[in-house]
């Protein structure tokens, strides 16, 4: 139990602080938990944040994680919900103040596809898609992500 004594600032900034707790369990009966926000998502309070760019950061990082659990033969890809509009291979990811998140990729035929969400319909399905074929290594789009949230972190 800690019995830290924290001032009325430091509640307050306890209160807006993002928070992420995740239990994961293994087949072979391990369990895992996460409970550390990363900085490029932290240090700014989400109070502060819009829902756009606060529904980007956590998308960021909930696909740099499931990135790391893939092969070097696949490559993240997001499932469409609601429409028989199949898969996106992700390329990038935007937001546009105050409330839209979008993926821009291309479908398994090489189509160029791009989906706008309205945060407050954001259903992002994650897959794992086998690595474009005229690609050596695949394509770690969520790595890169949080690469460029760290950066603007430093700007």
């Amino acid at each position: 139990m800690d019995d830290k004594i924290a001032t009325s600032a430091e509640a307050a900034e306890d209160e807006v602080l993002p928070c992420l707790y995740e239990v994961h369990c293994n087949p072979d009966g391990s369990i895992e938990r996460s409970e550390k926000t990363p900085t490029a998502v932290s240090k700014t309070p989400s109070a502060q944040k819009s829902p756009a760019q606060w529904a980007y950061e956590r998308v960021v990082l909930y696909l740099k994680k499931f990135e790391e659990q893939l092969d070097s033969d696949h490559e993240a890809a997001i499932g469409f919900t609601g429409a028989d509009a199949g898969v996106l291979r992700i390329e990038g990811m935007g937001y546009f103040d105050p409330d839209v998140v979008t993926f821009y990729g291309s479908d398994p035929a090489g189509g160029r596809t791009q989906l706008i969400q309205h945060v407050s319909q954001l259903n992002v399905i994650l897959r794992a898609l086998p690595k474009a074929v005229d690609h050596a290594v695949p394509n770690r789009i969520g790595f890169r992500l949080v690469e460029e949230l760290e950066a603007e972190e430093k700007r």
